[in-house]
């Protein structure tokens, strides 16, 4: 059979790794970037983090839309667009803020972070591969008692579904991290420790990967544009590209945010937004007292992680369509908390700028699986936990499309649930 996989970002290369195991499979990897998880994939908080998988709508987050309005230091911020698509999707988006909806959706996410987070320990044990693996847990640090008592009761909700988790004070988070006291005048309150959560360079392991594909036969094809699907009525023909028609007996859109624009000229609408996310990368040198473990300030929605000779820092969802422009005033507000947090930490004279784009759903678990056509297959919607939804999404995948009931129940991810 010969399998198409539609985008090499991380989705689309642990796909294609998963599906290389059967040699009965000819596979093909398009992608218009120039290398394999080189966009959303290369700008990420760098975290598996299912201690993190709560579903971004909830009950507090329409309050915080509203303030974007008039404020630029939000962790959520709205830009209003003349746009059909933009409309639809924030009110599919904004009828799940309701305790009822983020629970069940913040459950499903942490069900599949944490298979996942499984698939991926037995890949690196199997391949060996190496992307600055940091295995020492995760912090969420709170900065008054007040947000660290509201964020223990929040947590219940991951650690009733078998989250490890462990509340630490001041002390204790010195213990495990000195460097987030490198000024003594910080105001962290406590932290909830989540010791299986880890980071890693999501980039550098699918780079990794893509070697051993290419080992097994995966072509991948970069360079080149997916412009349409060409169908009859009930199955994917072939796809147009910029450099002419792909055959295939079988099709998987792993585009990200993309995925819908190739979509919808073919019926098929699956409400998949792109938030864009805002992504800053600094030099660490010897001089520097550098980071260990990744953090996320909960109070201000930052992530920092150590990743190789960088730190990198996260922050903001911005719901403004397809705008990737930036400008190094939209970072003022991340830089000045990470530079009163680690001052120490690394050169911040260079930092490096970029923006990517989150394949958001309005309920925030992704799509994976059969969608219209009889040969299309839907790998995408994993949103701001796209590294850490990747390995599972990618083994669900390899076992529909063989035929196997997948190890986790697959029906909350179905396209045509």
């Amino acid at each position: 059979m010969r399998i198409a996989i539609l985008g090499a970002g991380i989705v689309g290369v642990t796909t294609a790794y998963e599906l290389s195991r059967n040699p009965n499979y000819e596979i093909i990897v398009v992608d218009s970037a120039t290398s394999p998880a080189s966009e959303a994939s290369a700008t990420n908080a760098a975290m598996i983090a299912p201690g993190h998988a709560y579903a971004w709508a909830s009950p507090k987050v329409p309050k915080i839309l509203l303030k974007s309005i008039y404020r630029n230091d939000q962790a959520f911020r709205i830009r209003f667009r003349l746009d059909l698509d933009f409309w639809r999707w924030t009110a599919k988006f904004l009828k799940h803020c309701n305790h009822t909806d983020a629970v069940r959706n913040s459950l499903r996410k942490h069900t599949l972070c944490m298979y996942s987070q499984k698939r991926l320990q037995e890949i690196i044990a199997e391949s060996k591969v190496d992307y600055d693996q940091v295995n020492k847990g995760l912090l969420f640090a709170y900065r008054s008692k007040a947000s660290l008592n509201a964020g223990i009761e929040h947590s219940k909700l991951l650690s009733g579904n078998g989250q490890q988790m462990k509340v630490l004070s001041r002390p204790e988070i010195e213990e495990i991290e000195p460097a987030l006291f490198q000024n003594t005048q910080n105001n962290i309150a406590g932290a909830i420790y989540c010791p299986t959560d880890e980071t890693g360079n999501s980039n550098k392991f699918a780079l990794e990967l893509v070697k051993i594909c290419e080992a097994r036969g995966v072509n991948f094809q970069f360079e080149t544009q997916v412009k349409q699907l060409i169908a009859n009525s009930t199955t994917i023909r072939e796809i147009g590209t910029s450099r002419g028609n792909v055959e295939g007996d079988l099709f998987i859109v792993a585009l990200g945010a993309q995925s819908p624009l190739l979509l919808k000229p073919s019926g098929i609408d699956l409400p998949i937004y792109p938030v864009k996310g805002y992504s800053l990368s600094l030099p660490v040198e010897e001089k520097h007292a550098p980071l260990t473990i990744g953090t996320v300030d909960e109070d201000n929605l930052i992530a920092l992680a150590p990743m190789g000779n960088l730190l990198r820092a996260t922050a903001t969802a911005e719901f403004a369509g397809y705008d990737s422009n930036h400008q190094p005033k939209d970072f003022q507000p991340m830089m000045k908390v990470v530079k009163d947090l680690l001052p120490n930490a690394a050169n911040f004279s260079r930092p490096v700028y970029k923006t990517c784009f989150r394949p958001m759903t309005p309920q925030g678990t992704p799509y994976i699986g059969f969608c219209k056509y009889e040969n299309l297959f839907i790998n995408s919607g994993q949103g701001h936990m796209g590294w850490t939804m990747a390995c599972g999404s990618a083994r669900i995948a390899a076992d529909l499309i063989e035929g196997k009931e997948p190890e986790i129940d697959f029906a909350p991810f179905n396209p045509m649930r």
